[in-house]
């Protein structure tokens, strides 16, 4: 049952609870609703008379079967009507914009994205998607009004109200990217940073689906975490949980950009990647041709994709022995390398707890650079409100 403050709270949390979780299982009877929320019979009768009158649920027209074999009449059974409108999901990178827009059921009706200077550039990057949602919804038909949710993810730490916080990207600090994108288009999104939505997309679409205890790394420019516990994923306090790139790593170290010393992502990035092979190729080296060479097996780039992962892996063994998670997910730039994913898993074999370590599966990420437009999809898809139910609704995305 879902806890909160005034009565109409309450009951918004439960009818989402109620949604959710007929969403998850396809159709229900009023009885396996009372058994899966601890609701009471009249408190549920009175949610799914509600949702029946606004057009949320319907009865299907065959019954179900009696609970554990019972005699008796059978059930009727609730489903979810078929919605209509779509979702927007927009991932906001530090070199890229990208916008998708998916249906209900979370299959994608048209994608896209643009190369664009995100960081020096706040509000002409939020205009561009603006421009880019615009032009998605006339090729496909729609109208902004049929927008039934949005999720936006912004490469850069955003605290729990909203606002662009930290020197990471001082241009947009203090900036509110939801106001800048409502009063661009009239859309309310709920607001991420892109590594919290990495690891939503690769729990609802990706590598993590179907597992509860999981943190998602994105190594890129820079390098963050998702913290997916119990099923959900971890915001901390004031928002900014997983800054993993920012984890102290050497007090004597160089300064780093969000005004501290010694930070992981001081030693491990994708320009520092390129910045230590560069004086031993004659050839112009970027990220994806460092990864290029290491899986034509080349010494130089397999040992530094290595030597990061193993940096990587050391600070996750000190989340691993705190969250005794199942699983960690290595995505973004540079993180789908093997030699990267193995030098994790060295690190954590070694400096985790042993059966911490032993319980944790180390793996790429199956969405690739996807990962975070699906997140903010996934958000966009939440109910509103949503209780810490215990349950993740995951969905299947079909390329439409």
């Amino acid at each position: 049952m879902a806890h909160g403050g005034s009565l109409g709270e309450l009951r918004a949390a439960n009818l989402a609870l109620v949604i959710a979780i007929i969403e998850q299982a396809g159709s229900l009877s009023r009885a396996d609703l009372m058994r899966r929320t601890g609701l009471s019979r009249s408190t549920v009768s009175s949610l799914v008379v509600q949702l029946i009158e606004q057009g949320v649920l319907v009865e299907r027209l065959d019954r179900g079967t009696p609970y554990k074999g019972r005699s008796g009449r059978p059930p009727i059974l609730l489903e979810l009507a078929t919605l209509t409108g779509v979702v927007a999901g927009i991932d906001v990178g530090h070199r890229h914009v990208r916008v998708a827009l998916a249906r209900p059921d979370s299959t994608i009706v048209l994608e896209r994205s643009v190369i664009l200077d995100v960081d020096d550039s706040p509000r002409e990057s939020m205009d561009r998607v603006a421009t880019l949602l615009d032009e998605l919804l006339a090729e496909s038909g729609h109208q902004r009004e049929d927008v039934r949710g949005s999720g936006l993810g912004i490469p850069g730490p955003v605290d729990s109200d909203g606002r662009m916080t930290s020197g990471i990207l001082p241009t947009w600090r203090g900036l509110r990217p939801a106001d800048e994108l409502a009063e661009r288009t009239g859309l309310v999104a709920r607001v991420h940073n892109d590594a919290h939505l990495g690891a939503r997309g690769e729990l609802a679409y990706g590598a993590a689906r179907g597992h509860r205890d999981v943190i998602y790394v994105k190594a890129s420019t820079g390098v963050g975490a998702g913290l997916i516990v119990d099923g959900h994923l971890v915001t901390g306090t004031t928002g900014i949980a997983g800054e993993l790139g920012h984890v102290q790593v050497d007090v004597n170290g160089v300064m780093c950009r969000c005004g501290s010393r010694g930070c992981l992502e001081t030693e491990v990035s994708g320009p520092k990647l390129v910045a230590l092979l560069q004086p031993a190729y004659d050839e112009r080296l970027t990220v994806p041709r460092v990864l290029e060479l290491a899986q034509a097996g080349d010494a130089g780039a397999t040992r530094a994709l290595n030597d990061f992962g193993r940096r990587i892996g050391r600070v996750l063994a000190n989340i691993a022995n705190m969250l005794n998670p199942e699983q960690v997910v290595v995505g973004g730039g540079f993180g789908s390398a093997p030699a990267l994913q193995a030098g994790v898993r060295d690190a954590l074999d070694r400096y985790a707890q042993p059966a911490t370590a032993a319980a944790i599966t180390v793996l790429g990420g199956a969405l690739g650079e996807r990962a975070e437009v699906m997140g903010a999809i996934a958000v966009a898809l939440d109910p509103p409100d949503a209780p810490r139910s215990g349950r993740q609704v995951s969905r299947s995305p079909v390329a439409g």
